[in-house]
C-alpha cells in the first residue's frame, strides 16, 4: 500500500459516533507506530483534509472535504437524483428508505428518509455499511466485481446471530440477490431490522444501492411484496437519473418479480 493510501485510510476511522480521534487512538486503530501515524495525520492536516480541535488536540474532518464534496455533487450529481425517489419510497412503504454510494472501500450512506406513518421506525446511525452484513452490501456484491468480493471477505465481523460468517454463507446470499435482483437481509446487521436493497447504476456500472430498512415485526408477506415493487421502481428511477443502464439480466429478474402482481 502506498504512503498516500495509508494516510487516506485513516479517514475511514471517523464516524458519527466517533467524530474526533486523538493520536493515541489512531495509533491503536491503525496498528501503526506512533511516528508513522503522526506523519500521515500531519500530511492530511497540511492539505485541509483534517484539522485539530484546539481544546483537545484530537483530529476531526477538515474543511477541504466540504469543497471536494461540493465539487463532486456539482459535477456528478448524486443526491439530486434521490430527491423525489427516496421520499416516495419511504412514504409508499411506511419504512425508512436510504441510498448508498459505492467507492473503493465499500458503501457510504448518501441520504435517507424516514416515513412518518409509524412512531417506531429504523433510524440510521452508521454512515458506512458493511458489505457482508447489509442488504445494500449484498446487492452491490451481486453486481460488483471480484475485487469488491475480496474486500468483503477480508473482514466479516458478526453483528448479529444471522450475519454471514463464512465465504460460503456470503456467496449463497449474493447468488440469491443476483438471481432475484433484490437482496434481503433478515436482522443480519441490527436485531429487529430487516433490509431490502436493489443495486444502483451509473454510466460506469454498479454505483451503489437503494434500500428499505423495515422494523422486522411489521414485515408481513403483503408488506414485503409492496417493498419489493416500490424498490424496483426506485432503483430504475435513480439509475436513470444517474445515467446508468440496467443490465439485461437484472431487468429480466425485476420483470419476473413484478409479473405475479401484473397478472392480478
Amino acid at each position: 500500500m502506498s504512503t498516500i493510501a495509508k494516510a487516506m485510510e485513516l479517514l475511514d476511522f471517523f464516524s458519527l459516533d466517533r467524530p474526533e480521534i486523538g493520536l493515541s487512538d489512531f495509533h491503536r486503530l491503525a496498528r501503526r507506530d506512533k511516528a508513522t501515524t503522526f506523519r500521515h495525520l500531519s500530511a492530511l492536516e497540511s492539505v485541509g483534509l483534517l484539522e485539530q480541535n484546539p481544546a483537545t488536540r484530537a483530529y476531526r474532518i477538515g474543511p477541504a472535504v466540504l469543497r471536494l464534496a461540493h465539487m463532486r455533487e456539482v459535477t456528478l450529481p448524486r443526491r439530486a437524483g434521490l430527491r423525489v425517489a427516496l421520499p416516495r419510497l419511504a412514504e409508499a412503504t411506511g419504512e425508512t428508505a436510504h441510498a448508498s454510494l459505492l467507492d473503493a472501500t465499500g458503501l457510504t450512506t448518501l441520504a435517507h428518509h424516514e416515513a412518518p406513518q409509524h412512531s417506531a421506525r429504523v433510524v440510521l446511525h452508521e454512515s458506512r455499511l458493511p458489505l457482508h452484513a447489509t442488504a445494500s452490501g449484498i446487492a452491490a456484491l451481486a453486481f460488483g466485481g471480484e475485487e469488491l468480493m475480496k474486500r468483503a471477505l477480508a473482514a466479516m465481523p458478526a453483528y448479529t446471530e444471522t450475519t454471514a460468517r463464512s465465504p460460503e454463507d456470503l456467496a449463497a446470499a449474493v447468488a440469491r440477490a443476483r438471481a432475484s435482483g433484490i437482496a434481503i437481509s433478515n436482522q443480519t446487521f441490527e436485531t429487529g431490522v430487516t433490509g431490502f436493497a436493489a443495486p444502483l447504476f451509473d454510466s460506469s456500472g454498479i454505483a451503489g444501492a437503494v434500500a428499505v430498512a423495515a422494523v422486522s415485526s411489521r414485515v408481513t408477506p403483503g408488506l414485503q411484496t409492496l417493498i419489493l415493487t416500490e424498490l424496483i421502481q426506485a432503483a430504475e428511477t435513480i439509475s436513470a437519473n444517474w445515467g446508468g443502464p440496467i443490465p439485461p439480466a437484472l431487468a429480466a429478474a425485476w420483470a419476473a418479480a413484478a409479473a405475479p402482481e401484473t397478472a392480478t
